[in-house]
Order: C-alpha cells, then structure tokens, then sequence
C-alpha cells in the first residue's frame, strides 16, 4: 500500500514520502499562481482550478487567497462560492456540495496527528533531529444549500448535512444534521432552519 493509499484510508502515512511531497509542491505552485493572477482573468483562474482540484461543477468562485495541501483532494458542486482567506487541509477527500458559501477565513482541516509525540515522530535520529511527523485523516463532506460563516474551523471527520447555516467562529468537531443553524465551540444545533 502507497503512502497515499494510506493517507486517504485514514491510516497512519508518511507525509515525507517521495509522491506526496511532489504533489504537495505541486498544489503549491498551482496556489501561489492562482493567488497572484490578476482578479479580473477569470478564464486563466479557472485553468488554475481545474489542475488543482480532484473535481468541480459549474459556476465555482474561489476569492484569493486560497491555501490547500495536495488540492486534488477537494470536490465542489455547481454554484460555490469560497471567500478569500480559506484554508483547506485536504490531506483526505474534502466534497462540497451544491450552492455552498463559505466566508472568509474558513479553515477545514482532514489531517490529524497521534496524541503521543512518539507515536507522532517516532525515534529521534542519530542526528538529534526525527522524521517527517505520522499523521492520520478523516474527509470531510458538505451538504448542498448549505452557508459556513466566516472564520469557522471544520475538524476532520465532520459532515454538515443539506441547508445548514454553520455561524461565524464556530470550531465543528462532530457532525451537523440537515436543515439547522449551528453555532459556537463547540458547534452544536441551535434551532431548525425551515
């Protein structure tokens, strides 16, 4: 099993390894392009976005900045708008359905890491340093019809069900059901969204 087979299994991988990092570097460079292109070269962006990203439908906008690890891991539906600042993680599947919108600086995060630091680094080397640190993921997935306010961190594992509102600020750590306003740290239910 590649490292990447693991990494998108969501067992402990190798950050370090040869094809991942390549991939890395390469979502990089394809991020620091996009960033910088002038706003008004729509066409150029979406060149951008179709090398970066595992999928997208129609109508996607994405506000530079946009930060991501490896891209090919995000899928987007049609009509999503992405705000300028977001940060996504997508060391594991990231999928967004229909008609999402997503504030400014919203971070979501598939990467975890071992609590034990040797379960994280494992021994150190002669050297005194130690290897890339072990990690492991969980996807996340977004319904359609749905609105991450500004500023939310979504924690790997999570799924955010159809038509929720998700408030500004909030850190989602468990799961959303459909049709519901979510709020705060940690995130939870406030009331139905009809």
């Amino acid at each position: 099993m590649t490292e990447r087979e693991k990494m998108l299994a969501g067992q402990l991988y190798d950050c370090g390894d040869p094809e991942l990092l390549t991939q890395w570097h390469k979502a990089k460079d394809l991020a620091r392009e996009y960033n910088n292109l002038p706003s008004a070269q729509t066409g150029e962006k979406e060149k951008i976005l179709r090398q970066l990203l595992g999928g997208m439908g129609e109508r996607l906008w994405i506000t530079p900045p946009f930060y991501v690890d490896y891209g090919n891991n995000i899928y987007f539906g049609n009509n999503c708008e992405v705000n300028m600042n977001c940060i996504f993680l997508d060391d594991n599947e990231i999928r967004i359905g229909d008609n999402a919108l997503i504030a400014p600086g919203v971070q979501i995060y598939t990467a975890f890491h071992p609590l034990r630091a040797e379960d994280r680094f494992g021994p150190l080397q002669p050297d005194g340093s130690f290897a890339f640190c072990k990690t492991q993921t969980a996807p996340v997935t977004i319904g359609n019809n749905v609105w991450i306010g500004g500023g939310v961190i979504i924690l790997p594992g999570v799924t955010i069900g159809d038509n929720v509102v998700i408030g500004a600020g909030s850190v989602v750590a468990k799961d959303i059901p459909s049709n519901t306003v979510a709020v705060g740290n940690p995130c939870r239910v406030v009331r139905p969204n009809l």
